[in-house]
């Protein structure tokens, strides 16, 4: 309770207008009755399940940042958040001034400026003004990361995109923190583009430098 109290006037310290519901039926109130920019969710929620409450939240309301507080550590769950709608994630504990450079990082991000065409590579297609992507033929449904993340590597097909521009130009110039949350939205652009271990992999990892999209 405490630090949920503390989280909002410390928002509110910013200049943020910040609402508190203190559990999960709360949440989904909240976004059923207004319109929000973001959201952070901690999934140790006292009556319903957290992951749950991420699904509703995103079916909810599409267009806002969902940003999960967590103390799951493993992969799995982190991965699981995100495929449940999650943008991002902050393990618990976190440090105040990473949180509030993660809003603001997310909020800057939040209007990206408008790109037309069609972009491709191998049987994956991007139509960048729809926010649409195709794998042979057939529509993927990605998150606002997801898609960001995907049409940047495509766009840059064969070539080795570090770490730090990837960072800067799907999430801000300015992050704060631990870039894991870019291996998360690796892992899931892989399993949604059917990669399951038998495959070759479209998406190429270079360890130490970053990632790059392999163009047949």
């Amino acid at each position: 309770m405490r630090i949920g109290d503390g989280l909002r006037k410390a928002l509110a310290a910013q200049g943020y207008t910040a609402r508190w519901a203190r559990d999960g039926h709360g949440a989904l109130d909240l976004v059923v009755q207004d319109d929000y920019d973001l959201v952070l969710l901690d999934l140790g929620l006292p009556d319903l399940d957290g992951i749950e409450v991420c699904r509703r939240l995103r079916a909810a309301s599409r267009d806002c940042v969902l940003v999960c507080l967590t103390a799951r550590t493993e992969e799995v769950d982190v991965v699981v958040g995100l495929d449940a709608g999650a943008d991002d994630y902050l393990t618990k504990p976190f440090r105040l001034a990473e949180l509030l450079a993660r809003i603001r990082a997310h909020l800057r991000r939040s209007s990206p400026p408008a790109c037309v065409g069609r972009i491709a590579a191998g049987d994956v297609e991007v139509d960048l003004s729809a926010r649409r992507v195709w794998l042979d033929g057939s529509e993927l449904e990605l998150r606002a990361k997801e898609f960001d993340l995907l049409a940047l590597l495509i766009a840059e097909a064969g070539r080795v995109l570090t770490r730090e521009r990837i960072m800067s130009d799907v999430w801000d110039e300015h992050w704060f923190g631990s870039t894991k949350t870019l291996d998360m939205h690796i892992s899931a652009l892989r399993r949604k583009l059917g990669e399951d271990g038998r495959h070759p992999s479209r998406i190429t990892t270079l360890r130490g430098v970053g990632y790059r999209f392999e163009q047949p």
